[in-house]
C-alpha cells in the first residue's frame, strides 16, 4: 500500500503527497507531489498519467513545507523524486535527489539505430 497524504493550503487548493513502489525495482519508491483544488482531483490527475491503482487512505506521510513549496513553483504542480531512505545512526546523510517534472518520467527513451 501506498504512504501518503495531504495538506490544505490556505486559499482551499491541497497537495497530495505519495510514496509509490518504484517501477525500476522492487526496493525504491518514488514520492510525488500533485497541486491540486482537491484531493480527488489530485489523484486523477494522478490516475490520468497511468497510476491507476492511486488511492489515498489517511494521512501518515503528509508533505512536508519544503515539499510544499516545491511543488507550488513548478508550473505543472505535479513533480517527483526517489523517495528518501532513512538514514543510518552514526553514518553519512543521504544526499537528497533534486525534483523532477513529471514528464521526465513518462518520457520514452530514444529508439536506437
Amino acid at each position: 500500500m501506498a504512504a501518503g497524504g495531504f495538506c490544505k493550503l490556505p486559499n482551499g487548493t491541497v497537495v497530495v503527497a505519495l510514496n509509490l513502489p518504484s517501477p525500476a525495482g522492487p526496493d525504491g519508491s518514488l514520492r510525488f507531489l500533485v497541486h491540486a483544488q482537491n484531493r480527488a482531483r489530485a489523484l486523477t490527475r494522478l490516475r490520468n498519467l497511468g497510476l491507476r491503482a492511486v488511492y489515498l487512505r489517511g494521512n501518515a506521510a503528509p508533505p512536508t513545507p519544503d515539499e510544499i513549496t516545491a511543488v507550488l513553483h513548478h508550473p505543472d504542480g505535479l513533480i517527483w523524486r526517489t523517495a528518501p531512505v532513512a538514514a543510518v545512526p552514526g553514518g553519512p546523510e543521504p544526499v537528497q535527489e533534486l525534483w523532477h517534472p513529471v514528464r521526465a518520467l513518462l518520457r520514452r527513451p530514444a529508439a536506437q539505430a
